[in-house]
């Protein structure tokens, strides 16, 4: 216990209050680096491991006798997860006298404005409400934060990678610099439960690399999993009378079966999806005469029906299910969980890995379910739906957890120029003028767009001058133009991130829906829209419509990989379970088999197929006058191979990692495989000037179009990759 010595009396003392016997590995590893104060630190550990308390009850000490200016500042992907801190913090910030106070748009006024006279204690704040601060109050922030002893991001693995996270990154780095605090910086304490390539984390951290980080695992893991992969096979072309029960209603019939009377989570991945099964299943209870126990949750619900639904959880005394999105997926605390169902394939094995976790708390096993439906086959059925697609991707989505431990690494290759172009402007608005070079070392140089180089930079400042939201004074210092001024006194400016703007999907005259553009659509593709084909006409980028005409080329996949892109190893690790026709987990005790019996049927089907048709020695097959092509890889590589063969006239689209080439022959695709490589693959930037739609960020339309382009090229094309394996087919 000589690490528990070192903590103040009083947090002591709270410990325990609590009834531990002891402190928990990473609570104790975490101490002498949080308290030496001259190191970031990087936790990572499975949910409910006691990441808040490993950072929470030394960095508490250390400021626990401070009481001029926020000696903590947190900072949390969510509004929830504040409410649910400040919550947790209150008892024991009430024994050590300290702060603590919640800032977002919802919280307590009269919190903030006590705050706003006497800064101290704890500050728990989203970065939108941070970068409101620094632009509407820049000189009460210096000195609030002046004396800052720790910066602690939760969930960390939500930020890396995505507009958010380089905005978070940029507003620590300005804090710094308004503090001059660049030579000696306040230190980051990063929490998160799943985070690929551990090695690269601490760059992601501190992207300028000024301060050492030191990483903090936890060696003990997960305590006992228990999991199940039931599979469904889903009758096709159900005619009237006919016997046969949709497989959706069976996994209803199965969720109610299994969650009626206790409390879990069921992730439907799709809003859509989320209240069709929350209806059917609220309709059950009404059928037996019960009490609803069935509530779905997702970012489009109100904030009352949302936090009522979280807090009957927490209060674990009623038994309650959430049919929710990715919207439970991070660490607000919803109390004890029985179990975790999933009723589609992931979007990722760390998404997985981060749902697994909210059940198996306080010492029982984390209980995870897969119920995963398949299409009856039919003569006309797509080699996706041969494939047993979604299933196979489930399974190697669980091998990959639990076996390699391996989570999705960040995609750090980005430009975030949408975002580069928010943070220029808040800067400026902070500042009230700056001069280009200042900005390009404090935003790029030392900051996180270190991706961008100075001629790129001058690009985007003289198209954003031509644009009027900047402007240059005589003396060289940039300050924000008309148009700058209006975005900026916006208070929808704060936040970098936006929801896919939505296409209007027309066929002819008529309307059939609204389609999300965050997938690269290309003119002559085809595409899968409310169950069936249609080729795309045209797509105006003004009047946001996509015009498409239905088209035939057999029924469509059902399992078409909606939703974020998949990444590399999870389609090899698919080929690798196809090929060896095993997709059990090696234990000391043998083999473990985690799928029921229909699970096991399905995959049979899959493996036959993969086998009949030689997938194993060809990427290429034929079926149905179409041609087929798998590459087993990932999304990026699928688009770059996809658009390659669009642009050499052939009518390409793929779904779920397949590409399939309209009335064509093998010999013909392979020829123009073989007839790209041996002159010169185009680079992403022509491929992603094909691309019609290519407004994805908040403020992609105040980019230029080469650096739009360009910008697009990387996010959605792995040029690399493709060319590989091009080689490894054809050299």
């Amino acid at each position: 216990m000589d690490e528990y010595q070192k903590l103040d009396r009083r947090i002591q003392k709270w410990i325990f209050k609590q009834g531990w016997p002891d402190l928990r590995e990473i609570q104790k590893k975490a101490i002498d680096p949080i308290l030496s104060g001259d190191t970031d630190v990087l936790i990572s550990a499975s949910t409910a491991a006691g990441k808040t308390e490993a950072f929470f009850l030394p960095a508490m000490s250390a400021v626990a006798d401070d009481d001029e200016g926020f000696g903590i500042l947190y900072l949390s992907p969510l509004k929830a997860l504040i409410n649910d801190q400040y919550r947790r913090l209150d008892i024991l910030c009430e024994m050590m006298a300290m702060p603590v106070t919640p800032w977002h748009g919802d919280a307590s006024q009269s919190l903030k404005n006590r705050a706003r006279k006497n800064p101290s204690g704890i500050l728990l704040i989203t970065p939108e409400s941070l970068e409101a601060m620094l632009i509407k109050h820049a000189g009460w922030a210096r000195h609030a934060f002046a004396n800052t002893k720790y910066i602690v991001i939760d969930e960390f693995h939500a930020f890396i990678g995505t507009e958010r996270g380089q905005q978070l990154l940029s507003l620590l780095n300005r804090l710094d610099h308004l503090l001059v605090r660049m030579e000696y910086p306040i230190p980051r304490v990063a929490l998160s439960a799943t985070l690929g390539d551990l090695g690269s984390v601490p760059r992601s951290l501190r992207p300028n690399g000024s301060m050492p980080c030191i990483t903090i695992t936890d060696s003990q893991g997960q305590a006992t999993l228990k999991m199940q992969v039931k599979g469904y096979r889903d009758p096709v072309d159900l005619k009237a009378n006919d016997p046969r029960v949709p497989a959706e209603y069976r996994i209803c019939e199965e969720l109610y079966t299994l969650c009626r009377g206790g409390s879990h989570l069921v992730f439907a991945n799709s809003r859509q999806r989320t209240e069709a099964i929350a209806a059917q299943l609220s309709d059950f209870c009404e059928t037996a005469v019960v009490p609803n126990e069935f509530f779905p949750h997702h970012g489009s619900l109100s904030k009352e029906l949302r936090e009522g639904l979280e807090s009957r959880l927490q209060k674990e005394t009623l038994p309650t299910t959430a049919i929710c999105t990715m919207t439970l997926e991070l660490g607000i605390d919803i109390g004890k969980v029985n179990s975790v169902i999933q009723v589609t394939a992931p979007h990722s094995v760390s998404s997985l890995r981060q749902r697994m976790g909210r059940s198996g708390r306080r010492g029982d096993p984390a209980i995870l379910r897969m119920l995963i439906s398949e299409s009856d086959i039919k003569m006309e059925s797509s080699p996706n739906d041969r494939l047993r697609m979604e299933l196979v991707q489930s399974l190697a989505m669980i091998r990959l957890m639990i076996t390699d431990k391996w989570f999705e690494p960040a995609d750090t290759r980005q430009f975030h120029f949408s975002t580069l172009v928010h943070q220029i402007m808040a800067t400026i608005a902070q500042w009230g003028g700056i001069r280009a070079d200042q900005l390009y070392a404090l935003l790029c140089r030392q900051g996180p767009f270190q991706q961008i180089s100075p001629s790129q930079f001058m690009a985007l400042l003289r198209h954003l001058g031509a644009e009027d939201c900047v402007t240059q004074l005589g003396s060289g210092e940039l300050v924000l133009g008309i148009e700058g001024e209006r975005l900026v006194n916006q208070y929808t400016f704060y936040a970098v991130f936006k929801t896919p703007e939505e296409f209007r999907v027309v066929n002819g005259a008529k309307t059939i829906g609204q389609l999300p553009v965050d997938a690269m659509i290309l003119p002559n593709q085809h595409i899968i829209f409310a169950g069936r084909r249609w080729k795309v006409i045209d797509v105006d980028t003004d009047g946001k419509v996509i015009y498409v005409e239905q088209t035939k080329g057999g029924k469509p996949p059902r399992f078409g990989g909606e939703g974020l892109g998949i990444h590399d190893i999870i389609r090899k690790e698919m080929f690798s379970i196809y090929k060896s026709g095993d997709y059990r987990i090696a234990t000391a005790n043998g083999k473990v088999d985690f799928a029921d019996s229909e699970a096991r049927s399905l995959f049979k089907e899959g493996v036959e197929f993969f086998e009949r048709t030689g997938l194993s020695n060809s990427s290429v097959i034929e079926q149905h006058g179409h041609v087929y092509v798998f590459p087993w890889l990932g999304d990026k590589v699928v688009n770059t191979l996809s658009a390659i063969l669009v642009r050499a006239g052939f009518q390409a689209s793929h779904y779920a990692g397949a590409i399939e080439v309209q009335k064509t022959s093998s010999d013909d695709v392979l020829a123009c495989f073989k007839g790209v490589l041996q002159k010169e693959l185009p680079s992403e930037y022509e491929l992603a000037d094909m691309v019609p739609e290519k407004h994805i960020e908040k403020f992609d339309e105040l980019l230029p179009e080469d650096l739009l382009t360009e910008g697009y090229g990387r996010r959605m094309f792995d040029l690399l990759g493709a060319h590989a394996w091009l080689k490894n087919q054809f050299l």
